[in-house]
């Protein structure tokens, strides 16, 4: 979990995390005393949901159900774990890359995303 947050981070901020918030649920693993130091260590403020609050993965629980869906029910079995690993790069690339999306205009995520931040830069 901390090296998929030092991956984001760095993907996302490279050395400025601005004013980032990282949101979890109450998760033991987000309240650990390591995962908070990392954070407290990148600049990033945290935030917790409060117990019982559906909406906090309601978005990441949706797209986890599409991809066992889409993905790894479309198998009865599955070779290896490569395999699976590849289905999933495949799978997340058509995801943000070239899925339509209705809600933003029938454009990929990817290219809605672009075009948010070029808007951001012109304002």
């Amino acid at each position: 979990m901390l090296d998929a947050l030092d991956q984001a981070i760095h993907d996302r901020c490279d050395d400025d995390t601005g004013d980032l918030i990282h949101d979890s649920d109450r998760g033991v693993q987000y309240l650990s005393m390591r995962h908070t130091g990392r954070l407290i260590d990148a600049g990033i403020d945290q935030a917790v949901g409060s117990r019982g609050d559906s909406y906090d993965n309601a978005l990441a629980e949706f797209v986890i159900g599409l991809y066992k869906t889409e993905v790894i029910r479309q198998r009865e079995r599955w070779t290896s774990l490569e395999a699976v690993e590849f289905a999933t790069l495949r799978w997340v690339d058509w995801f943000n890359h070239r899925r339509l999306l209705g809600p933003i205009g029938f454009v990929p995520p990817a290219e809605h995303e672009a075009h948010y931040y070029e808007q951001g830069a012109v304002a």
